[in-house]
């Protein structure tokens, strides 16, 4: 029997048969299954990383906050000699209080919204005159959990502990 040399195309008809091979052919279970499980590991692994550097940027955020209301609570106070009564608040720094109290405030504001930033869980922050952490005010955050104490995340950060 003749042999046909190996560089011979067979024949056109047989051409519909591969494309129809080809096409049938994907991912088995198999392969698909460890694909999803190697994206679940992987996803086990960020995910909490992730959600760590959230807290961390919020902590930062409210960080960044008291330190822009210290520099409008002294330029308050350069103003008007006094820094606001705790009932007056941060509100003083918005809203022109009796010009008594703030015979000098300055036109705008001292900041440049025209509202109190609230910390990045949404909480007010608390402002009291005198301070109790040697210092003329505290002003700070309650953290995460929006009540005093707590630790990590869900401590209090507040004028007096800004470098820890």
């Amino acid at each position: 029997m003749k042999r046909l040399p190996t560089d011979i195309q067979p024949p056109a008809a047989a051409w519909p048969a591969r494309l129809a091979r080809r096409a049938q052919s994907g991912f088995t279970l198999i392969e698909i299954m460890v694909v999803v499980i190697i994206i679940g590991l992987l996803a086990a692994v960020v995910v909490p990383q992730f959600l760590n550097r959230v807290d961390d940027a919020r902590v930062s955020k409210a960080k960044q906050d008291i330190q822009a209301m210290n520099t409008a609570l002294t330029m308050y106070k350069l103003d008007n000699y006094v820094y606001p009564t705790t009932d007056q608040g941060l509100k003083a720094l918005v809203e022109k209080p009796d010009a008594t109290i703030a015979p000098h405030w300055r036109s705008g504001g001292y900041f440049q919204q025209a509202h109190v930033p609230k910390d990045p869980w949404g909480h007010d922050y608390v402002y009291v005159t005198p301070g109790t952490h040697g210092t003329d005010y505290d002003l700070y955050s309650l953290g995460a959990d929006g009540q005093p104490g707590g630790d990590e995340s869900k401590a209090d950060i507040g004028n007096w502990n800004l470098d820890q």
